[in-house]
């Protein structure tokens, strides 16, 4: 499939690495890193970088977090490769991982080395390919719960992950390691009131959760590499915050980006995924679809549903404090601030049972 340049940034907007150094880290490994063929950075996302580079004589994919300090557990590129050096063997959807550096001398953080997949990804609120294809939400929307559902249906022992993260307690560790994220990234004035009586909620609400299952923990529609003509998945991506727990919180996460029409103005902004038009079901026919697929109990769903919007407030809240602290320069984490407090206003919105 030609590469199609518009997937790549400018050589003016890509984050310089060391490249001779990471292709004398690759040959000590026995892997040979083609410099002649400049590595490209993909475009889009706010987390990882990711590198399209040839090593021995194919396409892989560098991914490494931005430069700069990094937030306590996030961009865990050790995690990813233990993920996805196993999880290949039972979904297929799952990209091999060939390799992982974990000196950060190399690069400026550790990096892994991804089995190349080629496809498209459908980013943002109104991605070009869906103006041809008005209605293919109808078929996009149920296709993702039925990815998330077969996911929390792999045994985890089947593939040697038996033993990831720490599944006893995940929801009350959630509930404890967010609340002091969004204090430690609180500004000048301290933590904001309702970001305080959110966290208060939660504690009050938390719930023991279900059975275990495996998560992929940030599952959405442009962690899907897609074929491009007929929109069937390729790959999942984005495997760095993987690990066991209640797979009603990756269900939770992956509807805390289902935007609606109706919705808020934040939720619009945040422009995560294309579900406020074309064709795609709503936030609750998601959640009934996939209770059908896996027989699981959604009575205390909203406690989930706040836990995820909560984070997601708190991860916007963090990379907006990377603007301010000058980690980095893009310009639009200069409007992050005042995104996190939409989300948070929506989710007391949702704690209050006034929205689903």
């Amino acid at each position: 499939m030609p590469l199609d340049p518009a997937l790549f940034r400018a050589p003016e907007e890509t984050v310089p690495l060391d490249w001779p150094a990471i292709a004398a880290h690759l040959g000590r490994s026995g892997l040979r890193l083609d410099l002649a063929e400049a590595p490209r950075q993909f475009r889009g996302g706010l987390a990882n970088l990711n590198f399209l580079v040839t090593v021995d004589g194919a396409h892989a994919v560098l991914r490494t977090p931005p430069p700069g300090p990094l937030p306590p557990g996030a961009n865990d590129m050790k995690r990813e490769h233990r993920i996805l050096s196993r999880l290949w063997r039972a979904l297929p959807l799952a990209p091999r991982s060939l390799h992982l550096c974990e000196d950060a001398d190399v690069a400026g953080h550790p990096f892994v080395i991804l089995e190349y997949r080629p496809g498209i990804t459908l980013p943002g609120a109104n991605p070009a390919r869906l103006a041809a294809e008005p209605a293919a939400g109808a078929r996009l929307g149920p296709l993702m719960v039925d990815v998330l559902a077969d996911i929390h249906a792999i045994d985890p022992a089947a593939v040697d992950l038996d033993t990831l993260g720490r599944p006893d307690g995940f929801l009350e560790r959630a509930v404890a390691g967010w609340s002091q994220r969004a204090e430690l990234c609180a500004g000048p004035g301290g933590l904001d009131p309702l970001v305080a009586e959110l966290a208060a909620w939660l504690r009050r609400n938390a719930t023991p959760g279900g059975a275990p299952t495996l998560l992929h923990n940030d599952f959405k529609l442009d962690n899907m590499i897609l074929e491009p003509e007929r929109l069937t998945p390729v790959a999942i991506v984005d495997w760095d915050q993987g690990t066991r727990g209640d797979p009603l919180f990756d269900l939770a996460t992956l509807l805390s980006y289902w935007t609606e029409a109706g919705d808020p103005p934040a939720m619009h902004r945040l422009a995560q995924m294309p579900t406020a038009a074309h064709g795609f079901p709503t936030r609750r026919e998601a959640a009934e679809r996939y209770a059908a697929r896996t027989g699981r109990d959604l009575s205390g769903f909203r406690f989930h549903r706040v836990l995820a919007l909560f984070k997601l407030g708190v991860v916007f809240q963090q990379l907006h404090a990377r603007h301010v602290s000058g980690a980095t320069t893009d310009p639009r984490y200069a409007g992050f601030g005042d995104l996190a407090r939409g989300i948070f206003d929506f989710t007391h919105e949702v704690s209050q049972n006034r929205c689903f």
